[in-house]
């Protein structure tokens, strides 16, 4: 789905990050007592009335500073005022308005989007304080005092927020369509491998451009299904990014997985798994996302009978933490196993929404508990009274025990591993919620 983006923006050390952090439910920025802690910008998906949104945490804006990493934070804040739809300015009740919220007030402004004047630090309830209606001075209407540290009054800043997030303009494609989001580095053959289907192919429905900010949808039907390859652009190193448009292509990234049931990561044989690779493909991961990691420019790579093996031996090392994806090794230019990452990407979609009964878990479970007796704490050991499958996408079941405590993080990857080795599941992570009988889910 595409989703509306909203800018956390403002000057340093007003609790921008402490805000960001409060509104997505968990500490991802950096919260410090010293200005210019959040360099670069973070994102985070946030839902607020059933309606979702990425909220992006920024650098603070010093628009007079001449420090280089200043000046930095300064154009990455601008380029976020410039992808948002809607803008929250943090300021600060306790030092008032000061001339840099005036400058960072008349910059948004001249932006033309929405702005939510958010006042932080307000954190005693009651009737608001005197200092707020100093911040209708700024120009920017009705000031919305916040407790970012106790959350107070962030409900009501978002629900101003709701009235200007824009309706997904999303291309809405029928069930049988396998959305499919190619991400990588730049150079690692994202868009040659699009533009490779889309000439092979003779029945192409169209290309669509736009469906999602700043990426490219192109629909193919053939004889493996019909897919939508979402192209985008490629994550650089931070040290390499000098385009301003490079500046956004982790959230590119990041929105075009979240619009997707399968990800392909395009490795560049040469270069072989990176930092960047890890990043997106963690969050494809955490995303419940079926993935193939295919290695693109093979026909490059000079071989002898045991190249593809060392090289499959030291990706497995390098996506442990994905142990179930599947590896295809591709050339976007000759067409080298195209075929076969069709059939990779329908695969791993099928697995994805893999529903196994209730009967055949359990007997799954019987098996493996008998082989493997269950973990024990001073004389009481863990029973396993039944496992269902509540959902798919990512296929996730529900484990009900004695004791939460003693279902260890080993004895539930034992258990995935039974599942595994006997259903598939192969290209898909899989979720395991625990539950005492009786108990709150653990």
């Amino acid at each position: 789905m595409s989703l509306p983006i909203v800018a956390v923006v403002g000057r340093p050390n007003v609790g921008k990050s402490t805000l960001f952090n409060k509104l997505i439910g968990q500490r991802l920025s950096i919260v410090e007592d010293t200005p210019g802690v959040t360099r670069d910008r973070i994102y985070s998906k946030c839902e607020w009335r059933g309606k979702e949104f990425m909220v992006v945490d920024t650098g603070g804006i010093e628009p007079e500073s001449n420090d280089v990493i200043l000046a930095q934070m300064r154009r990455q804040s601008q380029l976020a005022i410039e992808k948002a739809d809607v803008i929250i300015l943090v300021t600060d009740i306790r030092c008032g308005v000061t001339p840099d919220d005036y400058a960072v007030a008349e910059m948004l402004q001249k932006s033309g989007k929405p702005v939510i004047l958010c006042v932080n630090k307000v954190d005693s309830l009651g009737e608001p304080p005197l200092e707020l209606y100093e911040f209708y001075n700024l120009g920017l209407g009705e000031p919305f005092p916040v407790s970012s540290v106790h959350g107070h009054g962030t409900g009501d800043m978002l629900d101003e927020v709701y009235k200007y997030l824009p309706e997904s303009d999303e291309q809405q494609y029928d069930e049988e369509f396998i959305k499919v989001a190619v991400i990588g580095k730049p150079n690692a053959g994202k868009s040659s491998l699009i533009n490779k289907i889309a000439g092979e192919e003779r029945v192409i429905v169209s290309d669509i451009a736009g469906t999602t900010r700043d990426s490219t949808d192109t629909v193919i039907e053939n004889e493996y299904g019909k897919f939508v390859f979402i192209d985008t652009a490629g994550i650089r190193k931070k040290s390499k990014v000098t385009e301003r448009v490079e500046h956004y292509s982790v959230l590119r990234a990041y929105m075009a997985i979240d619009r997707s049931d399968v990800c392909v990561i395009m490795l560049d044989a040469a270069e072989g798994f990176t930092e960047q690779d890890s990043k997106v493909a963690g969050y494809a991961h955490e995303q419940g996302k079926a993935c193939v990691v295919a290695v693109n420019k093979w026909d490059l790579v000079e071989k002898d009978d045991k190249t593809m093996q060392e090289f499959r031996t030291k990706l497995e090392n390098d996506f442990s933490f994905m142990s179930y994806v599947p590896f295809v090794f591709i050339s976007a230019k000759t067409g080298q196993r195209i075929n076969k990452l069709y059939e990779l990407i329908k695969y791993t979609n099928y697995q994805n929404s893999m529903r196994i009964s209730t009967g055949m878990l359990n007997d799954v479970l019987a098996y493996a508990t008998t082989r493997v007796q269950p973990p024990s704490d001073k004389g009481r050991r863990l029973k396993i009274y039944y496992m269902t499958q509540p959902s798919t996408k990512p296929p996730t079941f529900v484990t009900f025990v004695n004791r939460a405590d003693l279902f260890h993080f080993s004895y539930r990857r034992y258990i995935e591993n039974q599942i595994r080795s006997t259903f598939g599941l192969e290209g898909t992570p899989v979720r395991f919620v625990v539950r005492e009988r009786g108990g709150n889910d653990k």
